[in-house]
């Protein structure tokens, strides 16, 4: 590729219009380069969906952005959302344990596992780790269920906060070189994960690269910055995918729904993109789509890294937004002042429960509660990596499974006046054995292969922020090619 003064702009073409996509999208098109974005699906944004419940708006897949990592927020106000950024409103969330809702103890010393190797599930020094433990701004759709705790738990015996491995990355035994410890003053072996918490020490996280937690790329480490741990946006982060499209297309770059890439070919000049009827050539591709689709679109030019990316495993979820009348809260305290809670997976198994969590929507984001004041609106959250068939249940089944376990929880009774089931089937990669070295290998072998990028969720973390930074980071290596 070249960006020769006078010369025809590089053309890139981006597969796959989730957040991941349309940063990178919008990272080409500001460097000048000429940007098609080709989505298989007829909208976009991926797990970023923004919905409406009895008139309220709410995301209907991940709802916040990091706030202690510049990447999501620098986007967000970018593409002219910086003036509604918000801070949750509340942030206390429980756990429900042992047949009660318990706070979350906002200070701890965490004793947990510094280093394990291959079938020693508790072997190598402790490290104690004190740190602030403010979860209540996390749900369990994309923040605070999958920090990935060593099975060997924190806060006492087992596993109590959930790392089941549904929304963040599986823990697995003897994961190779998977580094996920980190002293207080964030000097030791900890990459910058796809939590970013402050709580995300002993875990095994999926970078192939160490960084530590308040470091941006290129950035030397500091302390916590002051303010929020995430941010929401007035309206749902939902609304963040539709404001890069615009900003995309004011630039130039084009985008194309409905439209799937189907196998992808080297050229002399550069590569070949087939999608349905036609042939597009262009001068490098970035693939921000999920593993298995990037493994079929490799297979012709790089079978070996094809058959790394189909070894990468998904789970499927599911979220229930439902919204109550706001009088059936009345003399309800699990309510009280709370953001939700969370069901950690023992008490799950105890109490035969079919929820993760619960997040109080209604609480947590004020523009939820404004608009729709007469209303109480919540989401709960379904299933967990292995235990995917609760998702294809009806509709009305989950709602009912979802009102059982709240009833059990906070003594709600009620019945909705309105519900929404979202199923994100394959919807979050897992992270197993091996993964920071499998992505070594791929990236290592791509490097063969110029004008050529992957980015997306199935490399170096879920969250948002990890995701956006993932596109960026491929956008990069293109520019820096031309």
């Amino acid at each position: 590729m070249s960006l020769t003064p006078g010369a025809p702009a590089p053309h890139v073409i981006v597969v796959g219009g989730g957040i991941s996509g349309l940063a990178a999208a919008h990272r080409l098109t500001g460097a000048g380069l000429r940007v098609t974005l080709l989505e298989s699906a007829g909208r976009l944004g991926g797990k970023l969906r923004r919905g409406s419940i009895a008139g309220a708006p709410v995301d209907l897949g991940a709802e916040a952005l990091l706030a202690r990592r510049p990447e999501a927020l620098q986007l967000a106000r970018a593409v002219g959302l910086g003036d509604r950024l918000r801070a949750p409103a509340s942030a206390s969330a429980a756990l429900w344990s042992r047949g009660a809702l318990r706070p979350v103890p906002t200070r701890r010393v965490l004793s947990l596992p510094g280093d394990r190797g291959p079938g020693a599930a508790g072997a190598g020094p402790r490290i104690e780790i004190s740190e602030d433990v403010s979860l209540g701004h996390y749900d369990a759709y994309g923040y605070f269920d999958g920090y990935g705790y060593g099975s060997e738990g924190a806060l006492g015996a087992g596993d109590p906060y959930g790392s089941d491995g549904t929304y963040g990355p599986r823990e697995a035994e003897g994961s190779d070189g998977a580094p996920g410890t980190e002293t207080p003053d964030g000097t030791g072996d900890h990459p910058d994960g796809p939590r970013g918490s402050a709580v995300a020490a002993g875990r095994r996280a999926p970078r192939a690269r160490t960084r530590t937690r308040d470091e941006a790329p290129g950035a030397g480490a500091g302390p916590h910055p002051a303010g929020p741990s995430i941010v929401g946006v007035d309206g749902g982060v939902g609304t963040l995918p539709g404001a890069v499209a615009a900003a995309v297309r004011a630039a130039g770059g084009e985008i194309v729904l409905d439209c799937p890439a189907l196998a992808l070919n080297r050229t002399p000049t550069g590569w070949e993109v087939r999608v349905p009827a036609r042939t597009l050539d262009c001068d490098g591709v970035v693939i921000a789509a999920p593993a298995w689709v990037a493994a079929t679109l490799l297979a012709a030019e790089a079978p070996a890294t094809a058959a790394e990316l189909s070894r990468v495993d998904y789970a499927s979820t599911a979220v229930v937004t439902m919204a109550f009348r706001r009088s059936d809260l009345t003399g309800l305290s699990a309510f009280d002042g709370r953001s939700g809670f969370l069901i950690p997976p023992v008490d799950r198994d105890l109490c035969h429960s079919t929820i993760k969590a619960a997040t109080f929507l209604s609480h947590k984001w004020d523009w939820v509660s404004r608009r729709a004041r007469e209303l109480f609106v919540l989401r709960t959250s379904i299933g967990r990596h292995g235990e995917e068939e609760l998702l294809y249940l009806d509709d009305a089944d989950l709602v009912g499974a979802s009102l059982r376990d709240l009833e059990e929880v906070t003594g709600l009774g009620a019945r909705p006046v309105a519900t929404e089931v979202t199923r994100w089937i394959d919807g979050l990669p897992q992270y197993g054995a091996g993964h920071p070295a499998r992505v070594t290998r791929v990236r290592d072998a791509l490097g063969r292969l110029p004008g050529l990028a992957l980015c997306g969720a199935a490399y170096d973390g879920v969250d948002i922020t990890d995701c956006v930074a993932s596109g960026q980071r491929a956008a990069d290596e293109l520019i820096g090619a031309a």
